[in-house]
């Protein structure tokens, strides 16, 4: 017997995401709902072979599901969120709104499957389960076994983000940006601060008082809170013009000596990793190459000489689906799988 699973958000980038990821996955579901704002009622969206008309998350009746995949923003799911775990499902949240709330658990099931069952065992009334940034989730899926090894001091990542980090207006803009370059049209930013076509920028979300952005700022408190709070973490985080995969260049101090050959056999057994590291041209991995694939890719694998016991890698993954809609999935998966969810009838 199966589950009765509602996406919401269903029409954006990610909503899709989720959908076709619960097929290709062959999660167990007797019945999928998409679910979206009411100016998208009857809009139709694929599920596997079948077409899903969307239906309003207003007037949904949430206490006939057992899980609510919800990537609406975090607006809607300030307010969502509370009202349809409330009813009895269990809400997997993609948007930032609950992922630093300290009674709410930010997952990453190849990092900290513990703190789930956990939160689940506690029986909890609230059901929400948060779904960490994208940047962050590959970041410390490869830094978790290296972590068990020889204990993380300090990282510094430097991120180079694509533009479906954004949603469809990001995509949407270097579209059109390149398209119009090429034709001598300059391009004028929308959903950027500056051109993003044949650029970089070096600012992903809103800045904060000490100089970083909102998203570096959430990469070091949700990799604390995900794998370990005592490790130091510092972000420069840059959006490049690549439609799909987040990149990411990572330099680890660790407490105890850690040779390259033995992170490389480490991450090869790794649950989630992938490595392709090869010393020789085209011997590592790119985002064109990681779009539409499951796992964290994890190339140039080296020590670093200017400290001690430092390593560099080069970390590299599908932004829409490990960073999000896959991760969202394998937690419904890891809460089946360990038997914590109290199924509706």
């Amino acid at each position: 017997m199966g589950y009765k699973v509602a996406v919401v958000g269903a029409t954006g980038n990610v909503g899709r995401e989720m959908l076709n990821i619960l097929s290709e996955r062959e999660f167990p579901v007797d019945e999928c709902f998409a679910i979206a704002s009411r100016r998208s009622i009857g809009l139709e969206v694929s599920f596997g072979d079948k077409i899903l008309k969307c239906k309003d998350l207003e007037t949904f009746d949430f206490s006939q599901v057992d899980f609510v995949l919800m990537s609406a923003g975090s607006e809607i799911s300030k307010v969502w969120s509370p009202k349809i775990g409330a009813m009895g499902p269990i809400v997997i949240d993609n948007s930032s709104c609950w992922r630093y709330d300290q009674e709410v658990p930010l997952i990453v099931p190849e990092v900290n499957a513990h703190a789930l069952e956990e939160y689940m065992k506690r029986n909890t009334k609230r059901n929400i389960i948060a779904n960490p940034n994208c940047s962050t989730a590959q970041l410390v899926v490869a830094l978790k076994p290296l972590h068990d090894v020889a204990k993380i001091k300090r990282v510094v990542v430097a991120t180079y983000q694509s533009v479906s980090g954004a949603g469809k207006e990001g995509m949407d803009e270097l579209w059109i940006q390149t398209k119009g370059i090429f034709v001598n049209d300059h391009p004028t930013p929308k959903k950027f601060t500056k051109q993003i076509a044949f650029n970089v920028i070096p600012q992903i979300d809103v800045f904060l008082d000490s100089g970083d952005t909102k998203e570096e700022w959430k990469m070091v408190v949700e990799t604390k809170k995900i794998l370990d709070p005592k490790i130091k973490v510092t972000a420069t985080c840059v959006r490049v013009p690549v439609f799909v995969g987040h990149s990411e260049a990572v330099n680890i101090e660790f407490e105890s000596p850690i040779t390259a050959d033995e992170a490389r056999d480490i991450l090869r057994e790794a649950p989630g990793c992938m490595v392709i590291d090869k010393r020789e041209e085209g011997g590592y991995i790119t985002p064109v190459e990681c779009a539409g694939d499951y796992a964290t890719f994890i190339s140039r694998i080296r020590e670093d000489s200017t400290i001690e016991n430092g390593l560099n890698l080069w970390v590299v993954s599908d932004n829409l689906r490990k960073g999000a809609a896959l991760n969202t999935v394998q937690i419904a998966e890891c809460i089946i799988n360990r038997g914590l969810l109290k199924k509706v009838a």
